[in-house]
């Protein structure tokens, strides 16, 4: 395909117009329709798209044979049965995460895609960031040595939610870094909660996971919490690396600190504390990076580095702590 792909963005809620803002400025992209069931929010967003055809039906973009591609960025609820239909009408589908709300879901969607043959891609933004690239990259490299433990920070005085839970809403981000780092599934997942803004819906979330090599991973979510931090700590058996994502500089660090065996002294070992280092990284879009990314796809057919096979690895981890968040959970005590 040598023409700009086209692309239909569903949902211009809060994350649909960033989405749409990016394939507008692809040069390899032409954003052909923006679609919502707000017709306020087609009014108000129709002017910074004057190129897009705006609608509040789904069908219209379905039935449009020169559009080659939708992206879903509407409620985590509708994912999968949109999916099914974008893929069914056959039209190549990027989906916002998670791809949907169980496992069977994602399933279905993974075969639809199969079945259609078209690209299926899941909006695992941090997979795209430059510094998690590099995290990956220098971890691959083996610099860090053995992974022996990941645990993350993804923490804000955030945005409340009634239909999903921290684990659902802030977890598949760091969920799908974990497992891309860790290049495995985790064999033991154990997730514990609390509810104190609304009943049922846990606004702070600790996921601990347990890995065939032995490698561990936690996780700390909250949108319930005075500080805002989005921040990976990798240690490993030669080296540790942090990569936060709110330093306006220096967001990857590579600390040369671990412990070294005492051949002196049989059996004992001594800390090593050396160099700190900061590669660099690219300060382009994460975003950006993202949709190009899409769009390369749809136009060569390879698979996506966030396809079928890691949106259904995310699902079925985030189903699995949401199962241990459930079975631990505790009555609200009632006021006296």
């Amino acid at each position: 395909m040598t023409r700009p792909v086209t692309v239909g963005v569903v949902g211009l809620g809060y994350w649909g117009p960033n989405l749409a803002r990016n394939f507008d400025r692809l040069p390899e992209a032409d954003l052909r329709w923006i679609c919502d069931a707000d017709a306020e929010a087609l009014e108000r967003l129709g002017p910074q798209f004057p190129s897009a055809r705006p609608s509040s039906d789904l069908d219209e973009l379905l039935a449009d044979a020169e559009l080659d591609a939708i992206v879903l960025a509407t409620h985590v609820s509708s994912h999968a049965d949109l999916a099914e239909r974008v893929l069914a009408a056959g039209k190549h589908c990027f989906v916002e995460k998670p791809l949907a709300q169980s496992a069977a879901e994602a399933e279905r969607v993974v075969a639809a895609a199969a079945e259609a043959g078209r690209v299926l891609m899941v909006g695992h933004l941090l997979e795209y960031h430059p510094g998690v690239h590099k995290l990956k990259e220098i971890a691959v490299a083996g610099d860090l040595g053995d992974i022996h433990y990941i645990y993350s920070h993804r923490l804000n005085l955030g945005k409340l939610r009634a239909d999903e839970n921290a684990l659902w809403s802030l977890g598949a981000h760091d969920v799908s870094v974990v497992l891309h780092l860790a290049e495995e599934e985790p064999i033991e997942l154990e997730a514990r909660g609390e509810s104190y803004m609304r009943d049922g819906v846990e606004d702070v979330v600790f996921c601990f996971m347990r890995f065939p090599s032995g490698l561990a991973a936690h996780l700390h979510l909250s949108w319930l919490d005075p500080h805002k931090e989005r921040r990976f700590t990798v240690v490993g058996s030669k080296r540790m690396a942090t990569f936060d994502d709110m330093a306006s500089e220096r967001k990857l660090t590579v600390y040369d600190k671990g412990f070294d065996q005492d051949f002196s002294s049989y059996g004992e070992y001594i800390a090593r504390s050396g160099d700190v280092w900061s590669p660099r990284i690219s300060n382009e879009e994460p975003l950006r990076l993202e949709c190009r990314h899409f769009v390369e796809r749809v136009r060569d057919g390879q698979p996506a580095r966030s396809g079928p096979d890691s949106g259904l690895r995310v699902v079925r981890v985030l189903e699995a702590l949401e199962e241990s968040l459930k079975a631990s959970a505790r009555a609200r005590p009632q006021p006296v």
